[in-house]
């Protein structure tokens, strides 16, 4: 069995641990009352849930769709919230296949810390566009992941595409 270490996303899940915050205050639930969506990295707001960039992303363009209600269970969302998540990662996909061209797509959450969830109070789902070789040496030996566009380039391609949409 081939193994995938990510050394490098601990530091992103230490920064979650009760020592480091600051706050309280959920960072999902924080950035969905900000009004500055660019600084938040939200790309679209629904009626349910919202569609924001990672702040610590596996690859150019990895997205999270999170609820706007507060919540770490999967069985507290109602169907009109989990009809909209669905149809926001569907969307997402489209979106992503239009503006960077991915081989495939990684797509799912991560239910509770020990399930590798670095924000596990406030269920959210992942889309991460994946190429054919985007796995290279740099994280293993070099403790760095290449990310290859800013992610300010990236947010303003992305909604720039929704904004055009009919």
């Amino acid at each position: 069995m081939d193994r995938l270490f990510s050394p490098w996303r601990s530091k992103y899940i230490d920064t979650f641990s009760k020592d480091n915050q600051t706050t309280d205050e959920c960072i999902f639930c924080a950035a969905f009352k900000s009004q500055n969506d660019e600084e938040k990295l939200i790309v679209q707001r629904g009626k349910y849930s919202f569609i924001i960039m990672n702040l610590f992303p596996y690859n150019s363009g990895h997205l999270m769709i999170v609820p706007n209600r507060h919540t770490a269970e999967l069985g507290d969302l109602s169907d009109a919230e989990m009809l909209e998540i669905m149809k926001s990662i569907q969307f997402v996909v489209k979106c992503l296949q239009s503006i960077s061209h991915p081989d495939g797509f990684n797509i799912g959450s991560n239910l509770g810390r020990s399930a590798g969830a670095g924000i596990d109070k406030h269920l959210h789902f992942h889309v991460v566009p994946r190429w054919s070789g985007d796995t290279n040496f740099m994280p293993t030996l070099s403790d760095t992941k290449i990310i290859s566009e800013d992610m300010n380039v990236t947010w303003k391609k992305i909604r720039d595409f929704m904004s055009n949409l009919p």
